[in-house]
């Protein structure tokens, strides 16, 4: 029984982790819509009407950063745009990381650096795959042909 508690622990930290990296890259559309939405209620849209502007919000965020990756020319600019996105999901990976190991490490030390280590790590894997989502550069530019 504890070696099946043990595994159902170990499953349960194994799949939070996979969701995080999946879910990093939307660090950023989440927080907008959290933000926004948050604002909503506060100016008293109610609950649901919060629900909706939020949601809005984080699709609207989401979309400004592919029309953002598609009409920015310069390689420099994209990354600009990128790293606006990659900058809450390594700040969301170190959270999560150091919530993870406060319940495992006594020494405050260690609980830092697994935290930076965490965040590197989900910065790295947000990074990767927004910068799949980048259009590629005009085709045929500083290529040589042979006529």
């Amino acid at each position: 029984m504890i070696i099946l508690a043990i595994v159902a622990t170990l499953a349960g930290i194994a799949a939070l982790c996979w969701l995080l990296f999946n879910l990093a890259v939307f660090a950023l559309p989440l927080f907008a819509g959290i933000a926004v939405g948050t604002w909503a209620h506060e100016t008293g849209a109610g609950i649901p009407g919060a629900v909706i502007v939020g949601a809005i919000a984080a699709a609207l965020t989401f979309g400004l950063f592919q029309l953002l990756l598609l009409a920015a020319r310069p390689t420099w600019l994209k990354l600009l745009v990128i790293l606006a996105f990659v900058a809450p999901a390594a700040i969301a990976g170190y959270h999560a990381t150091f919530g993870i190991v406060k319940l495992t490490m006594p020494s405050d030390t260690w609980q830092l650096v697994f935290s930076i280590v965490g965040a590197a790590a989900v910065g790295l894997t947000a990074f990767m795959r927004l910068t799949l989502m980048a259009p590629p550069g005009p085709a045929g530019q500083g290529v040589a042909r042979a006529s």
